[in-house]
Parts: C-alpha cells; structure tokens; sequence
C-alpha cells in the first residue's frame, strides 16, 4: 500500500523539524552589546572636513570601501557629511578611490 506518514498530510520538511535549538540557546551566557554612539555627537565636531585624512580613514575599509552606519556607529545626518567629505578628499587625489591589488 501507500506509504504510512505520520499527522496525515504533507510530510514534514526538515526545517520544520523540532532540533532541539531552544535548550541549547537557554544554556548560553547572554553578552551585552553596547548601543553605538555617533563619535562626532559625542565629541561635538560639527563641521567634517575633507582636509582631514586622518580622521577620514577610520571610516574607510581596507579595500577602499566608506563604512555603513550599522558598522561605524554615526548617526544619519553625520554619515552623509562624512560620505560628502570622503568623495571630496578622493576627487582632489587627498584618498585613493581604491586600494592596489
């Protein structure tokens, strides 16, 4: 006959399948993550100059790459000041646009 399925529908895929994922997140120890602040807020620097190399490497990857927020901790109006200022320093050969392979 027909093969016999328990509950008597669909069978169950495997990601419906009870793993037991529950008992082992209740037995791990809960860290803390600290809500970033927006460095530039905290320091009140108002204005983000494009002269500044320095400070503006910090929000640069190692590829070259301008940080996201959910990664540098700044705020909305302080990222699209230090995105402004990062493009205005590689238009004037200040940083490069990309690293060298």
């Amino acid at each position: 006959m027909a093969e016999q399925r328990s509950g008597g529908g669909r069978p169950v895929s495997a990601s419906q399948r009870p793993t037991g994922g529950d008992k082992a997140i209740a037995g791990k120890k809960q860290y803390f993550r600290r809500k970033k602040m927006c460095r530039f807020c905290v320091e009140k620097i108002d204005d983000i100059n494009y002269k500044d190399t320095r400070m503006l490497t910090a929000f640069i990857s190692e590829r070259g790459r301008i940080t996201p927020r959910r990664i540098s901790g700044v705020c909305a109006p302080h990222q699209r000041r230090l995105a402004e200022a990062i493009k205005q320093a590689r238009n004037i050969a200040l940083m490069p646009f990309a690293t060298s392979l």
